[in-house]
Protein backbone atom coordinates (compact mmCIF):
# COMPACT_ATOMS: atom_id res chain seq x y z
CA UNK A 1 0.00 0.00 0.00
CA UNK A 2 1.31 3.44 -0.91
CA UNK A 3 1.20 5.60 2.24
CA UNK A 4 2.77 8.62 0.53
CA UNK A 5 0.67 11.74 0.86
CA UNK A 6 -1.44 10.45 3.75
CA UNK A 7 -1.75 12.89 6.66
CA UNK A 8 -0.27 12.31 10.09
CA UNK A 9 -2.28 9.91 12.24
CA UNK A 10 -1.87 12.33 15.16
CA UNK A 11 -3.44 15.09 13.07
CA UNK A 12 -6.36 12.86 12.08
CA UNK A 13 -6.81 11.89 15.73
CA UNK A 14 -6.84 15.57 16.72
CA UNK A 15 -9.58 16.23 14.16
CA UNK A 16 -11.67 13.30 15.46
CA UNK A 17 -11.47 14.51 19.05
CA UNK A 18 -12.22 18.16 18.21
CA UNK A 19 -15.15 17.13 16.03
CA UNK A 20 -16.53 14.90 18.79
CA UNK A 21 -16.28 17.57 21.50
CA UNK A 22 -16.90 20.64 19.34
CA UNK A 23 -14.14 22.31 21.33
CA UNK A 24 -10.38 22.77 21.03
CA UNK A 25 -9.96 23.10 24.81
CA UNK A 26 -11.84 19.88 25.62
CA UNK A 27 -9.94 18.07 22.87
CA UNK A 28 -6.67 19.33 24.33
CA UNK A 29 -7.66 17.96 27.75
CA UNK A 30 -8.37 14.51 26.29
CA UNK A 31 -5.15 14.46 24.25
CA UNK A 32 -3.02 15.91 27.09
CA UNK A 33 -1.65 18.72 24.93
CA UNK A 34 -2.31 22.46 24.66
CA UNK A 35 -5.16 23.92 22.57
CA UNK A 36 -2.48 25.58 20.41
CA UNK A 37 -0.96 22.18 19.64
CA UNK A 38 -4.38 20.83 18.64
CA UNK A 39 -4.98 23.84 16.42
CA UNK A 40 -1.58 23.30 14.76
CA UNK A 41 -2.44 19.66 14.03
CA UNK A 42 -5.77 20.65 12.47
CA UNK A 43 -4.16 23.30 10.28
CA UNK A 44 -1.57 20.78 9.12
CA UNK A 45 -4.30 18.26 8.28
CA UNK A 46 -6.34 20.84 6.36
CA UNK A 47 -3.20 21.90 4.45
CA UNK A 48 -2.46 18.29 3.51
CA UNK A 49 -6.04 17.71 2.32
CA UNK A 50 -6.43 21.11 0.71
CA UNK A 51 -9.83 21.68 2.30
CA UNK A 52 -11.20 23.24 5.49
CA UNK A 53 -12.65 20.70 7.94
CA UNK A 54 -13.65 22.95 10.83
CA UNK A 55 -15.24 26.36 11.16
CA UNK A 56 -14.40 28.38 14.27
CA UNK A 57 -17.31 30.42 15.69
CA UNK A 58 -17.52 32.64 18.75
CA UNK A 59 -19.16 29.85 20.76
CA UNK A 60 -17.91 26.52 19.46
CA UNK A 61 -16.23 24.66 16.63
CA UNK A 62 -18.45 23.44 13.80
CA UNK A 63 -17.79 20.97 11.01
CA UNK A 64 -17.68 22.21 7.44
CA UNK A 65 -19.40 20.23 4.71
CA UNK A 66 -16.12 18.38 4.08
CA UNK A 67 -15.69 17.76 7.79
CA UNK A 68 -19.18 16.30 8.10
CA UNK A 69 -18.53 14.06 5.12
CA UNK A 70 -15.37 12.46 6.50
CA UNK A 71 -15.97 12.52 10.28
CA UNK A 72 -18.18 9.39 10.58
CA UNK A 73 -15.68 7.19 8.75
CA UNK A 74 -12.75 8.60 10.74
CA UNK A 75 -14.61 8.09 14.04
CA UNK A 76 -15.51 4.51 13.10
CA UNK A 77 -11.96 3.89 11.93
CA UNK A 78 -10.49 4.79 15.30
CA UNK A 79 -13.07 2.64 17.08
CA UNK A 80 -12.18 -0.32 14.82
CA UNK A 81 -8.47 0.29 15.38
CA UNK A 82 -9.01 0.34 19.15
CA UNK A 83 -11.07 -2.86 18.96
CA UNK A 84 -8.45 -4.62 16.82
CA UNK A 85 -5.64 -3.74 19.23
CA UNK A 86 -7.73 -4.88 22.18
CA UNK A 87 -8.22 -8.25 20.51
CA UNK A 88 -4.50 -8.96 20.56
CA UNK A 89 -3.77 -7.32 23.90
CA UNK A 90 -2.99 -9.66 26.79
CA UNK A 91 -6.15 -10.48 28.77
CA UNK A 92 -4.83 -8.78 31.89
CA UNK A 93 -4.31 -5.57 29.91
CA UNK A 94 -7.68 -5.46 28.14
CA UNK A 95 -9.81 -2.44 28.76
CA UNK A 96 -12.54 -2.67 31.37
CA UNK A 97 -15.11 -0.22 32.66
CA UNK A 98 -17.13 -0.47 35.87
CA UNK A 99 -20.24 1.71 35.99
CA UNK A 100 -22.61 2.30 38.89
CA UNK A 101 -25.95 4.09 39.06
CA UNK A 102 -29.20 4.11 40.96
CA UNK A 103 -31.59 1.22 40.27
CA UNK A 104 -34.01 3.38 38.25
CA UNK A 105 -31.37 4.70 35.85
CA UNK A 106 -29.83 1.23 35.61
CA UNK A 107 -33.08 -0.53 34.70
CA UNK A 108 -34.60 2.15 32.45
CA UNK A 109 -31.52 3.61 30.72
CA UNK A 110 -28.41 1.47 31.05
CA UNK A 111 -29.59 -2.14 31.09
CA UNK A 112 -31.62 -1.91 27.85
CA UNK A 113 -28.90 0.03 26.00
CA UNK A 114 -25.51 -1.20 27.16
CA UNK A 115 -25.49 -3.79 24.39
CA UNK A 116 -25.17 -0.85 21.97
CA UNK A 117 -22.12 0.39 23.86
CA UNK A 118 -20.66 -3.14 23.73
CA UNK A 119 -21.27 -3.33 19.97
CA UNK A 120 -19.64 0.06 19.46
CA UNK A 121 -16.68 -0.77 21.73
CA UNK A 122 -16.21 -4.56 21.67
CA UNK A 123 -12.79 -4.27 23.28
CA UNK A 124 -14.18 -2.79 26.51
CA UNK A 125 -15.47 -5.22 29.11
CA UNK A 126 -18.28 -3.35 30.90
CA UNK A 127 -19.70 -4.10 34.34
CA UNK A 128 -22.86 -2.46 35.69
CA UNK A 129 -23.62 -2.18 39.41
CA UNK A 130 -27.00 -0.79 40.51
CA UNK A 131 -27.01 0.68 44.00
CA UNK A 132 -29.12 3.26 45.79
CA UNK A 133 -26.39 4.49 48.22
CA UNK A 134 -23.48 6.38 46.71
CA UNK A 135 -20.47 4.14 46.21
CA UNK A 136 -16.92 5.06 47.20
CA UNK A 137 -15.54 5.12 43.66
CA UNK A 138 -11.85 4.89 44.46
CA UNK A 139 -12.21 2.29 47.20
CA UNK A 140 -14.58 0.09 45.17
CA UNK A 141 -12.68 0.34 41.89
CA UNK A 142 -15.54 2.10 40.04
CA UNK A 143 -14.66 4.10 36.94
CA UNK A 144 -17.94 5.94 36.30
CA UNK A 145 -20.98 6.74 38.43
CA UNK A 146 -24.28 8.24 37.36
CA UNK A 147 -25.47 10.36 40.28
CA UNK A 148 -28.75 12.21 40.60
CA UNK A 149 -29.43 15.25 42.72
CA UNK A 150 -29.17 18.97 43.28
CA UNK A 151 -26.24 20.09 41.10
CA UNK A 152 -24.52 22.16 43.78
CA UNK A 153 -24.50 19.21 46.17
CA UNK A 154 -23.30 16.66 43.65
CA UNK A 155 -20.63 19.02 42.31
CA UNK A 156 -19.35 19.59 45.86
CA UNK A 157 -18.68 15.87 46.27
CA UNK A 158 -14.95 16.36 46.59
CA UNK A 159 -11.83 17.51 44.79
CA UNK A 160 -10.88 13.91 44.02
CA UNK A 161 -13.90 13.53 41.72
CA UNK A 162 -14.61 14.85 38.24
CA UNK A 163 -18.29 15.81 37.88
CA UNK A 164 -20.24 16.71 34.73
CA UNK A 165 -23.94 17.53 34.38
CA UNK A 166 -25.75 15.28 31.90
CA UNK A 167 -29.46 16.16 31.84
CA UNK A 168 -32.12 17.67 34.10
CA UNK A 169 -35.15 15.52 34.85
CA UNK A 170 -38.73 16.78 34.73
CA UNK A 171 -42.10 15.34 35.75
CA UNK A 172 -45.38 15.02 33.85
CA UNK A 173 -48.55 12.91 34.05
CA UNK A 174 -48.02 9.48 32.48
CA UNK A 175 -50.27 6.47 32.07
CA UNK A 176 -51.11 3.70 29.63
CA UNK A 177 -53.06 4.46 26.44
CA UNK A 178 -55.69 2.02 27.69
CA UNK A 179 -56.29 4.10 30.85
CA UNK A 180 -56.62 7.27 28.75
CA UNK A 181 -59.44 5.63 26.82
CA UNK A 182 -61.06 3.91 29.78
CA UNK A 183 -61.09 6.94 32.11
CA UNK A 184 -61.54 9.58 29.41
CA UNK A 185 -58.41 11.55 30.32
CA UNK A 186 -58.40 14.64 28.11
CA UNK A 187 -57.84 17.54 30.54
CA UNK A 188 -56.25 17.90 34.00
CA UNK A 189 -59.63 17.93 35.73
CA UNK A 190 -60.33 14.43 34.41
CA UNK A 191 -57.78 13.01 36.87
CA UNK A 192 -60.55 12.78 39.46
CA UNK A 193 -61.69 9.71 37.50
CA UNK A 194 -58.35 7.90 37.76
CA UNK A 195 -56.23 6.60 40.64
CA UNK A 196 -52.98 8.45 41.23
CA UNK A 197 -49.62 6.72 41.55
CA UNK A 198 -47.06 8.47 43.74
CA UNK A 199 -43.36 8.33 42.81
CA UNK A 200 -41.61 9.40 46.01
CA UNK A 201 -38.09 9.06 44.60
CA UNK A 202 -37.65 12.80 43.97
CA UNK A 203 -38.72 13.69 47.52
CA UNK A 204 -36.04 11.36 48.85
CA UNK A 205 -33.46 13.50 47.05
CA UNK A 206 -35.03 16.93 47.58
CA UNK A 207 -38.05 17.51 49.87
CA UNK A 208 -38.94 20.54 47.72
CA UNK A 209 -39.17 18.51 44.50
CA UNK A 210 -42.49 18.72 42.60
CA UNK A 211 -45.29 16.33 43.54
CA UNK A 212 -48.96 15.91 42.67
CA UNK A 213 -49.98 18.75 45.01
CA UNK A 214 -47.69 21.24 43.28
CA UNK A 215 -48.66 19.91 39.86
CA UNK A 216 -52.34 20.51 40.68
CA UNK A 217 -51.58 24.14 41.54
CA UNK A 218 -49.65 24.60 38.29
CA UNK A 219 -52.50 22.97 36.33
CA UNK A 220 -55.00 25.34 37.94
CA UNK A 221 -57.29 22.65 39.35
CA UNK A 222 -56.45 22.87 43.06
CA UNK A 223 -55.75 19.91 45.36
CA UNK A 224 -59.47 19.32 45.84
CA UNK A 225 -59.69 18.20 42.24
CA UNK A 226 -57.34 15.27 42.83
CA UNK A 227 -57.55 12.17 45.00
CA UNK A 228 -54.37 12.94 46.90
CA UNK A 229 -55.18 10.69 49.85
CA UNK A 230 -54.43 7.02 49.55
CA UNK A 231 -53.07 5.57 46.37
CA UNK A 232 -49.91 3.57 45.94
CA UNK A 233 -46.48 5.06 46.75
CA UNK A 234 -43.20 3.85 45.27
CA UNK A 235 -39.69 4.83 46.30
CA UNK A 236 -38.16 3.55 43.04
CA UNK A 237 -39.18 5.40 39.86
CA UNK A 238 -38.93 2.35 37.60
CA UNK A 239 -41.52 0.54 39.75
CA UNK A 240 -43.88 3.52 39.56
CA UNK A 241 -43.53 3.68 35.78
CA UNK A 242 -44.19 -0.03 35.41
CA UNK A 243 -47.35 0.27 37.49
CA UNK A 244 -48.55 3.11 35.26
CA UNK A 245 -47.75 1.13 32.10
CA UNK A 246 -49.90 -1.70 33.51
CA UNK A 247 -52.88 0.71 33.79
CA UNK A 248 -52.78 0.86 37.60
CA UNK A 249 -53.18 4.63 37.51
CA UNK A 250 -51.56 7.90 36.48
CA UNK A 251 -48.07 8.65 37.76
CA UNK A 252 -46.34 12.00 37.92
CA UNK A 253 -43.46 10.33 36.16
CA UNK A 254 -39.88 11.30 35.44
CA UNK A 255 -39.33 12.21 31.78
CA UNK A 256 -35.75 10.97 31.42
CA UNK A 257 -36.50 7.53 32.83
CA UNK A 258 -39.81 7.22 30.95
CA UNK A 259 -38.42 8.22 27.54
CA UNK A 260 -38.08 4.69 26.14
CA UNK A 261 -41.54 3.62 27.34
CA UNK A 262 -43.02 6.78 25.79
CA UNK A 263 -41.23 6.12 22.51
CA UNK A 264 -42.66 2.59 22.40
CA UNK A 265 -46.17 3.80 23.28
CA UNK A 266 -46.33 1.95 26.61
CA UNK A 267 -46.74 5.29 28.36
CA UNK A 268 -48.37 8.48 27.13
CA UNK A 269 -48.83 11.92 28.63
CA UNK A 270 -52.52 12.82 28.22
CA UNK A 271 -51.91 16.49 29.11
CA UNK A 272 -49.51 18.88 30.83
CA UNK A 273 -48.09 20.78 32.42
CA UNK A 274 -44.59 19.33 32.59
CA UNK A 275 -42.59 20.65 35.54
CA UNK A 276 -38.78 20.90 35.83
CA UNK A 277 -37.47 19.10 38.88
CA UNK A 278 -34.32 21.14 39.46
CA UNK A 279 -32.53 17.80 39.83
CA UNK A 280 -29.90 16.57 37.37
CA UNK A 281 -28.21 13.36 36.38
CA UNK A 282 -24.43 13.74 36.59
CA UNK A 283 -21.51 11.71 35.32
CA UNK A 284 -18.94 11.30 38.09
CA UNK A 285 -15.55 9.63 37.92
CA UNK A 286 -12.37 9.68 40.00
CA UNK A 287 -10.05 12.35 38.64
CA UNK A 288 -7.44 9.65 38.23
CA UNK A 289 -9.77 7.87 35.77
CA UNK A 290 -11.51 10.80 34.05
CA UNK A 291 -9.12 10.94 31.10
CA UNK A 292 -8.98 7.21 30.38
CA UNK A 293 -10.13 6.47 26.80
CA UNK A 294 -12.75 4.04 28.10
CA UNK A 295 -14.26 6.69 30.37
CA UNK A 296 -14.22 9.32 27.61
CA UNK A 297 -15.87 6.90 25.21
CA UNK A 298 -18.60 6.03 27.72
CA UNK A 299 -19.12 9.74 28.49
CA UNK A 300 -19.72 10.53 24.81
CA UNK A 301 -21.95 7.49 24.36
CA UNK A 302 -24.26 8.18 27.32
CA UNK A 303 -24.59 11.84 26.32
CA UNK A 304 -25.69 10.76 22.85
CA UNK A 305 -28.15 8.21 24.27
CA UNK A 306 -29.76 10.75 26.58
CA UNK A 307 -29.96 13.34 23.80
CA UNK A 308 -31.73 10.79 21.59
CA UNK A 309 -34.33 10.13 24.32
Amino acid sequence: MDWAGLPSLNAVRAFEVVARHGSFSRAAEELHVTPAAVSHQIRALEATLGVALLRRTSRRVELTEAGRACYPAIRDGFEQLRAALNEVRAPAQRASLTVTSGPGFASKILAPRLHRFAERCPGIETRLSASWPYADLEAEGIDVAIRFGIPERVEAAGSALHVERLVEDSVLPLCSPELVRRAGLHAPGDLRRAPLIHDDSLKLVDPEAPDWRRWAREAGIGPGGLKLAGGVHFNHPDNALEAAADSAGVVLGRRVLAAADMARGRLVSPFGPELPSGLWFHLVSPRSQADRPEVSTFRDWIRAELAAG
